[in-house]
C-alpha cells in the first residue's frame, strides 16, 4: 500500500474537560466533509447517460450505447469490493479525495479529447476506468461513519448522509446541460461538471479526518457511553483474509441482502439512466425538460430516504426488512404511472415519486451492511453488498441487458422487466426477515 494512503496514527489524548467540545465540531466537520465530497463523485458519474442522444445521433445505437454504459457499473461493483478492503485499511480522509480527483480528470479527458468518444470500445475503457476509481467513494466514507458514529444513531446519519448523492446526482444533470451551452457542444457535460468535483475533492480533504483517536479522541463507544459494545481488539487494523474470510464470505444474512441489493439496483437505474432518451423519444421531451425530470428523481429521493431510515429505527426498532418491502410495492406502482401516463406533469411527478422511493432501500441495505460486521470490515461488507447492486443489478440488467431489451422487445418489454424485479427484490428481503429479527433481538 501507498504510504500517503495508510490509516492515519492516533495522537494523544487531549485534556478530559475539552473532549465533548472537540467530539462535537469534529463530528459535524466530518459529516459534512463526506457528504460533499460523495456528492462530488455523483458529479462525475453518470455523465455518459446526458451525452447519450448526442452520441445516438452520431451513429450509435441503444445496444451498443448499454454497452459502453456498463462499464461503470462493472468497475464500480467490483471496485467498491477491492477497494473497500482497500479502504478498511487506509486513511479515509486522503482515500476518499484522491479518488474524486481521479474521477474528475478522465471526465474532463473525455469531454475535451475527440479520440475519447470516437469509438464504443475506447468509450467503454475509459468508463471502465472512471467506474473503478468512483469505487474509491462509498468505503472510505463508511469507514469514517462507523468510527465517528454509534450504532444507535447510524440509522439516522446514514439517512442523512446518504442524500448526497441525491444532490450529487440531481446536480449532476442541470450542470451538464449548462457546460452544453456554456461550451457549444455535448462535451461540456462531461468537463464542466468535472471542474466542479475537482474543488470539491480539495474541500473533502480539508475537512474529512479518518478516525477520532487520530484528532486525539477516545473511540465512538467511549464518548457515547456504550463501554459493553467497546473492545481493543476491535481498534485493531485487520488483514484482508480476516476481514473477508472471518466477518464477510461466512455471513449468509449479508449474502441475502446482496441479491436484494441486485434487484434494487435495477429497478434504480433501469429508471435512471435510459430516463434521457426515453423521455426525449417516447415522452418527447426536451433536453432541458428531461434533465429537470432527472433532477426531480435525484432530489425527491432525499424526503424519501430520511422517511425510511426513520421508519426503520423508529417504527420497526432498527430491522431493514419490512421498510424495504413497503417501499418496493410502492415503486412498482409508481413505476406503473410513469411508464403509462401521456402527461408530461405526471411523468415528472412519476419520475419524483419514483426517486423518493427507491433510494430508501438502496441506503438501507448500506446500512445492514454496516450493522452486520466489525467496523474495520465496514468498507468490504459495503462493498460485498455494492458488487452484487452494480455488476449484476446495474451493468448486467440494468445496462446491457435493457438496451438488448429495449431493441428486441420495445420500451413496453423493459418496464415489465421493472416491475419483475421490483417482486424479486421484495422475496429477497423477505428471506431476511427471521434471521434480521433474531440478529436485532
Amino acid at each position: 500500500m501507498w504510504k500517503f494512503l495508510r490509516p492515519a496514527p492516533p495522537k494523544p489524548m487531549i485534556a478530559a474537560d475539552k473532549v465533548d467540545k472537540e467530539y462535537k465540531k469534529m463530528r459535524l466537520q466530518v459529516f459534512l466533509g463526506i457528504f460533499i465530497g460523495y456528492a462530488g463523485y455523483y458529479l462525475v458519474r453518470k455523465n455518459f447517460s446526458i451525452a447519450m442522444p448526442a452520441l445516438e445521433e452520431m451513429g450509435y445505437d441503444k445496444a451498443d450505447l448499454g454497452w459502453a454504459l456498463s462499464a461503470v457499473s462493472i468497475a464500480y461493483g467490483i471496485s467498491k469490493f477491492v477497494m473497500g478492503t482497500v479502504s478498511d485499511r487506509s486513511n479515509a480522509r486522503v482515500f476518499l479525495s484522491f479518488g474524486l480527483l481521479l474521477s474528475a480528470a478522465i471526465m474532463a479527458f473525455m469531454g475535451l479529447v475527440p479520440w475519447a468518444t470516437s469509438s464504443i470500445m475506447i468509450m467503454f475503457c475509459l468508463l471502465f476506468l472512471n467506474g473503478w476509481v468512483q469505487g474509491m467513494g462509498w468505503p472510505p466514507c463508511g469507514r469514517v461513519m462507523v468510527h465517528w458514529f454509534s450504532t444507535k444513531e447510524r440509522g439516522t446519519k446514514m439517512s442523512l448522509w446518504n442524500v448526497a448523492h441525491n444532490i450529487g446526482g440531481g446536480i449532476m444533470a442541470p450542470l451538464a446541460a449548462w457546460g452544453i451551452v456554456l461550451f457549444h457542444g455535448w462535451g461540456g457535460s462531461f468537463y464542466f461538471p468535472a471542474i466542479i468535483a475537482a474543488i470539491i475533492a480539495v474541500i473533502a480533504w480539508l475537512f474529512v479526518r479518518d478516525t477520532p483517536q487520530s484528532c486525539g479522541l477516545p473511540p465512538i463507544e467511549l464518548y457515547k457511553h456504550e463501554e459493553k459494545k467497546y473492545s481493543e481488539a476491535n481498534e485493531k487494523e485487520m488483514t484482508t483474509r480476516q476481514i473477508l474470510f472471518d466477518n464477510v464470505l461466512n455471513n449468509k444474512v449479508l449474502w441475502l441482502i446482496a441479491f436484494a441489493n441486485a434487484f434494487i439496483y435495477f429497478v434504480r437505474y433501469g429508471i435512471l439512466d435510459w430516463a434521457p432518451l426515453y423521455l426525449s423519444q417516447v415522452k418527447h421531451m426536451t433536453l432541458s425538460g428531461s434533465s429537470w425530470s432527472y433532477f426531480l428523481f435525484e432530489f425527491a429521493g432525499i424526503a424519501g430516504t430520511i422517511l425510511c431510515g426513520w421508519l426503520s429505527d423508529k417504527l420497526f426498532r432498527g430491522r431493514r426488512a419490512p421498510v424495504t418491502i413497503l417501499y418496493m410495492v410502492l415503486v412498482m406502482i409508481a413505476i406503473w404511472i410513469y411508464w403509462q401516463s401521456a402527461s408530461e406533469t405526471v411523468t415528472n411527478i412519476a419520475m419524483a415519486a419514483i426517486g423518493f422511493l427507491i433510494y430508501g432501500p438502496v441506503m438501507l441495505i448500506g446500512v445492514s451492511a454496516l450493522d452486520l460486521v466489525p467496523k474495520k470490515a465496514a468498507g468490504t461488507a459495503a462493498g460485498f453488498t455494492g458488487l452484487f447492486g452494480y455488476v449484476l443489478g446495474s451493468a448486467l440488467f440494468a445496462n446491457v441487458g435493457m438496451g438488448y431489451i429495449f431493441d428486441h422487445f420495445s420500451w413496453n418489454g423493459g418496464f415489465y422487466a421493472l416491475l419483475l424485479a421490483c417482486v424479486l427484490a421484495c422475496l429477497f428481503s423477505a428471506s431476511t426477515w427471521k434471521k434480521e429479527k433474531a440478529l436485532i433481538d
